[in-house]
């Protein structure tokens, strides 16, 4: 290597290392990076880990993409595609809209319907035939018609949660959100505190609390072993999923602010929390 190249390269280097650095510094994480799926696993129910059956999670236009162009129908091919690291305590942001027609052979409730699974169980410890990963679901849901449909709701496969000092015991709860109909883009957000508290968050307004996220009740299937559902257990963290359940949808941006940093300190908490409520949300 000649000494040019050699000072270019190490240049680069440098370069490359402030720029990671600032991307660590400032917390974000964009898990989606509108390139590849790289950093993401994918389980499809009846097939193996990192089988994409009909190439149902893909890249187009910049956008994560769950298609279903490739099916003939959908004979309960639950699908989740999973970002590998796991979290703890973060403001998860989500774009996302709803497309198309529903796939043949989906279940009536499916039909514009989706969801962002939180303190979920990783990918590779699902069964080939699981449905759904121990998780507390987001439900993201697009308007019907006619009628009133409420998006980021809670449902709960294998979990259970308090509120108002109750536990929650109801498999899906509806939240307090407007009702967005149509191909439109929608903005929501997910603030996880681990253990403690969690809020779903849509166009700035808050639409449902909830605390001390727990392993229990139903609502899994092909579990590959039971123990992995141990009931009462708090969730502190988990995976974060986003799923594949007969409606074509579409993500244009999955980034995360990590907050685990600040956990332990209450004024460093809100102090950052108070930052991220007054940015700017570009459309």
């Amino acid at each position: 290597m000649t000494k040019m190249k050699f000072l270019i390269s190490v240049g680069l280097t440098l370069i490359s290392g402030i720029i990671n650095a600032q991307q660590s510094k400032n917390g974000w994480y964009q898990l989606f990076n509108g390139k590849d799926l790289k950093d993401w696993d994918i389980k499809i129910r009846g097939y193996d880990l990192n089988d994409n059956f009909g190439n149902t999670f893909r890249v187009k236009d910049g956008k994560l993409t769950v298609s279903y162009d490739q099916y003939s129908t959908f004979d309960e091919k639950f699908g989740h595609i999973f970002y590998k690291k796991k979290f703890s305590a973060y403001l998860l942001v989500m774009e996302y809209r709803f497309v198309g027609d529903q796939v043949k052979g989906g279940p009536g409730w499916a039909f514009r319907n989706s969801g962002a699974m939180l303190h979920g169980q990783p990918a590779a410890s699902m069964g080939k035939d699981q449905d759904f990963p121990i998780s507390l679901e987001m439900q993201l849901l697009g308007g019907l018609a006619t009628g009133n449909r409420t998006t980021a709701n809670l449902c709960t496969p294998g979990t259970q949660v308090m509120m108002n000092n109750k536990l929650i015991t109801a498999h899906c709860i509806e939240s307090t959100s407007k009702t967005y109909r149509g191909d439109i883009w929608v903005h929501a957000e997910a603030l996880v505190l681990g253990d403690s508290i969690i809020k779903h968050i849509v166009e700035k307004d808050t639409v449902i609390v909830y605390e001390k996220p727990q392993v229990g009740g139903g609502n899994v299937s092909g579990l590959l072993d039971s123990t992995q559902k141990k009931d009462g257990q708090l969730l502190s963290e988990g995976s974060i999923s986003l799923q594949s359940e007969s409606h074509p949808v579409e993500f244009r941006k999955v980034e995360l602010f990590d907050l685990a940093p600040y956990l332990k300190d209450r004024k460093k908490l809100e102090k950052k929390l108070a930052e991220l409520r007054r940015r700017k949300q570009p459309r």
